[in-house]
């Protein structure tokens, strides 16, 4: 058996010239019938045509490539902290974290040096998980519209809270939701150019603020405007110990 390099061949549109680059990609080939052993110090047997017919071993383009460890140098949102150990696929680990120098080869240097003991259990995070933080900066950025009658009345709960996060892509339990200071009751027009926020209890431990907007809808005749980019708009806020905190959230671009 031997190693055989295939050419990978481009046609450019503009020319019609050929370009062959090399790629390392390898097939693992066995003769099928190999040819006869020649005599000690003898001339070589001449090779016939079936002795070069090939059955194919192994191609190395579909074989799945073991994992490798790499160490994270510095926090990464959403994977973990610095001195992390990960074991990702070789494209993976090289592409995402190697070459932008968000992690390094786990050799016994970077073990020591990064100081990673995979024995000892791992000692608490800023964060309750690696994904509290990617979590937190979309829900901050969010301005949730919660949809409420213009005709039938209501008070703002947490379900109609958890179903607005649902519509936005968000599954977030009324058990999560802390309410505003005040009741919230329509329909009341007034609200329809204010805000407030709501905070999401994240994992029970971090907690993040969410700016929301009261929209009444209604049929025919007596529904309201559409405003195109409406969460671009600033707008007053509802209860006044929240200004200075709605004013510090950043809006989406």
């Amino acid at each position: 058996m031997f190693g055989l390099s295939k050419l990978l061949k481009v046609v450019t549109t503009s020319s019609a010239d050929v370009i062959s680059q090399q790629t390392r990609n390898t097939f693992i080939l066995k003769r099928r019938w190999p040819p006869p052993l020649h005599k000690k110090g003898g001339k070589p047997n001449k090779l016939r045509g079936r002795h070069f017919v090939y059955d194919l071993v192994q191609d190395t383009d579909v074989v799945k490539k073991t994992s490798m460890k790499i160490i994270l140098n510095q926090f990464v949102e959403g994977v973990g902290e610095a001195g992390n150990v990960l074991e990702l696929s070789p494209n993976k680990a090289y592409n995402e974290f190697l070459l932008p120098g968000l992690a390094v080869y786990a050799t016994p240097e970077n073990f020591t040096k990064f100081k990673v003991d995979e024995t000892k259990p791992k000692v608490e995070k800023a964060f309750s998980s690696p994904y509290v933080q990617r979590t937190m900066n979309c829900l901050s950025r969010l301005v949730l519209q919660i949809t409420m009658s213009k005709e039938e009345s209501w008070t703002l709960q947490p379900w109609h809270v958890r179903t607005s996060f649902r519509k936005a892509g968000f599954v977030v339990p009324e058990h999560a939701i802390i309410m505003p200071p005040v009741e919230i009751k329509g329909p009341d027009l007034s609200l329809q150019e204010k805000e407030f926020f709501v905070t999401v209890k994240i994992n029970n431990i971090e907690e993040v603020n969410v700016r929301c907007r009261i929209h009444h809808w209604a049929t025919g005749l007596e529904r309201l405007p559409s405003i195109e980019f409406h969460w671009k708009k600033p707008c007053v806020a509802l209860i006044p110990e929240q200004a200075a905190i709605l004013e510090k959230m950043p809006l989406p671009q």
